[in-house]
């Protein structure tokens, strides 16, 4: 009897810690949009990750920012020009081709071809300039694999 109780008591307190979700918006629309706007935005806490899919505390901060712009009335692209305006291209996913982001751009490539530049100079100078043995070499090769001493 007292395991019953005791076990009464814990899944009411495991209950009464439980959450219900909170809808997302009152409205659907304005929230998909937000959902289409924040998945092409970068989190700037994770930095791998959307702003959709955080959990950060900021990029709870920017959706609920993001949702007070939409309601505002404010385009899609007005909502992306208020972010890159406050955080920089760094804010999104694919940053724009300018002189500031070509690095970015073509840093992978200039990396690629340095590296395969560096290894044909390294296999260069490692190949020898005269792989033919002498005629003193070749005798002690031939030697030593028919077993003469």
């Amino acid at each position: 009897m007292k395991i019953l109780w005791a076990s009464m008591l814990v899944l009411a307190t495991f209950t009464a810690q439980a959450n219900t979700a909170t809808p997302l918006a009152e409205d659907p629309v304005l929230e998909q949009r937000l959902v289409l706007i924040a998945e092409e935005l970068r989190c700037l806490v994770c930095q791998n990750e959307s702003l959709a899919g955080s959990r950060a505390d900021l990029a709870l901060d920017l959706k609920r920012e993001i949702r007070q712009l939409i309601k505002q009335g404010k385009t899609d692209q007005e909502v992306r020009d208020f972010m890159v305006t406050r955080y920089g291209d760094y804010v999104l996913y694919r940053p724009p081709v300018k002189p500031t982001t070509w690095l970015l751009w073509g840093g992978p490539f200039v990396l690629l071809a340095a590296g395969l530049a560096g290894l044909i100079v390294f296999l260069r100078k490692r190949r020898p300039a005269d792989a033919a043995l002498s005629p003193e070499d070749q005798r002690r090769a031939d030697a030593l694999l028919k077993g003469d001493s």
